[in-house]
């Protein structure tokens, strides 16, 4: 491709790479300075004049006919687009070419601002704006149909759109039919994304882009492009579903910047508490250490329940922060062998399975899982846990941990034979803060661990939830997915 000269009026830096952009559409495009100067050809177009060095050189003067030259330029001018003008183009070296010009200045509405066009000259017979058979029976489905619907042919250009693509760009569909597809998209990004899946074998399903309106403002879109099936020989086409997503965009876009504020106001709240917490601790210890003697048995019993409450709350500072930063991650991209840390955690838990009677099943085999190897652990530490907390008073517990392979996931399950949980709270165990009575040794728990395992869950694509019924025992169970 040949560069453009640079020059005062003319920023080609800032210009060429939406127009390279709209190359990936459309082979013949021109770019044009205020003055009907050329700043850049592609070499497709440079081919058909027969030379690619034309910065500089008015294409009015390139016209077999200035005067017909001369009246698309004054339409551009007054209008800021033309679409679809007969002209016959001469190059430098006799080379002689008919085309149909369609122009639209981007980015600007001053007539006379430096490059106000992007020029696209298809050297390919017009097409009639009626939809052919196929496309007639395609029109009368889609005019009522709340999404978009643009067609466009083998030169990307518009044949086809509906009542929905004009509500979403504000132009006509009579206007639309004929002009170039770069003229809606406002990023040489999008016109790529849009280039690739008008190709048979890539079609796109759901792309995020943004639309440029008639009016300049910008709409955001999914935009899902199939090409159309035609007979052996016949011109291609395809067709471009769109979804006015905007608003949607605009509510995720809110709730991420809330959570966002959300995730810092936890983390300083959580600095803040700390602070006093550790103070709070500090001098109560040193009170029992240095002044124990000089306190009675209840002033002593005192000192420990604040020591007691005092790590309630810092256990409950280190939940809420580490539920925080499992929010701030995305899915793990980590393989991980899960026998490992089962061993491990069987090793650190056998002092309190051994003093409940608790007995722990651990799968012989079982498949690699894909998630981050200390959120496993993590999962996997506070489901056992949870299940040798509230087994309730028996001599034959027993705590078997399972991992199934089925299509597209591994299901992670621990299964307990104690007290169970009636349905009515299934939903609510996973809640944060929410506890369901206190544990073996009589303390109730700060209600986070079941809510860390959801939140795992969550960040890999997955889910947690739980099977059980009152004195039936519990199952457990998280979904992995294994993409």
């Amino acid at each position: 491709m040949q560069a453009a000269t640079p020059r005062s009026d003319i920023e080609a830096s800032a210009v060429l790479p939406l127009v390279q952009g709209i190359t990936s559409l459309h082979e013949a495009v021109a770019l044009i300075e205020g003055d009907g100067r050329i700043a850049w050809v592609s070499a497709p177009l440079g081919r058909m004049l027969g030379s690619t060095d034309l910065a500089g050189t008015s294409w009015v003067d390139l016209a077999a006919d200035p005067t017909r030259a001369e009246e698309i330029a004054g339409q551009l001018r007054n209008r800021g687009h033309v679409s679809n003008e007969a002209l016959e183009l001469m190059g430098p070296t006799g080379a002689s070419v008919r085309v149909r010009i369609s122009a639209a200045r981007i980015g600007c509405a001053r007539p006379d601002a430096a490059t106000i066009a992007i020029l696209r000259i298809d050297a390919t017979p017009r097409r009639s704006a009626t939809p052919e058979p196929s496309l007639r029976f395609l029109s009368s489905v889609l005019e009522n149909a709340p999404e978009g619907v643009l067609v466009v042919d083998e030169s990307r250009f518009v044949t086809y759109a509906n009542p929905a693509v004009e509500e979403l760009t504000g132009y006509r569909a009579e206007e639309l039919v004929d002009q170039p597809l770069a003229l809606l998209l406002p990023s040489p990004e999008d016109a790529e994304r849009i280039a690739e899946a008008l190709e048979p074998e890539r079609p796109l399903r759901g792309q995020l882009l943004d639309v440029r309106r008639r009016d300049g403002a910008r709409r955001r879109v999914s935009v899902s492009v199939s090409v159309l099936p035609q007979e052996p020989g016949a011109p291609m086409a395809a067709v471009a579903y769109v979804r006015d997503v905007t608003e949607q965009k605009r509510v995720e876009d809110d709730l991420a910047r809330k959570h966002a504020e959300l995730e810092h106001y936890v983390d300083a709240v959580s600095h803040d508490l700390r602070t006093p917490l550790m103070s709070l601790l500090g001098f109560s210890r040193l009170l029992f250490e240095d002044y124990g003697d000089r306190i009675d048995d209840k002033g002593r019993h005192f000192l420990r329940r604040i020591e007691e409450a005092g790590r309630s709350m810092e256990d409950l500072i280190g939940s809420l922060l580490e539920l925080s930063r499992i929010a701030r991650k995305g899915p793990a991209e980590d393989w991980v062998e899960p026998k490992g840390l089962l061993e491990q955690l069987h090793a650190e838990l056998k002092p309190r399975l051994d003093a409940a009677g608790i007995a722990l099943e651990m799968p012989a085999d079982a498949p690699v899982l894909r998630c981050n190897r200390t959120r496993l652990y993590q999962l996997l530490s506070n489901l056992i846990t949870n299940a040798v907390d509230h087994m309730g008073e028996r001599n034959d517990g027993r705590i078997v941990v399972s991992i199934d392979t089925e299509p597209e996931t591994h299901v992670v399950r621990v299964t307990d034979n104690g007290k169970g949980i009636d349905p009515a709270h299934h939903e609510r165990v996973f809640e944060i803060f929410q506890s369901l009575g206190p544990g073996r040794d009589g303390h109730r728990g700060t209600g986070m661990g079941l809510a860390i395992v959801q939140k795992i869950a969550e960040t890999q694509g997955g889910r947690a939830w739980v099977e059980s019924t009152p004195g039936a025992g519990a199952s457990f169970a998280v979904s992995l997915p294994t993409s």
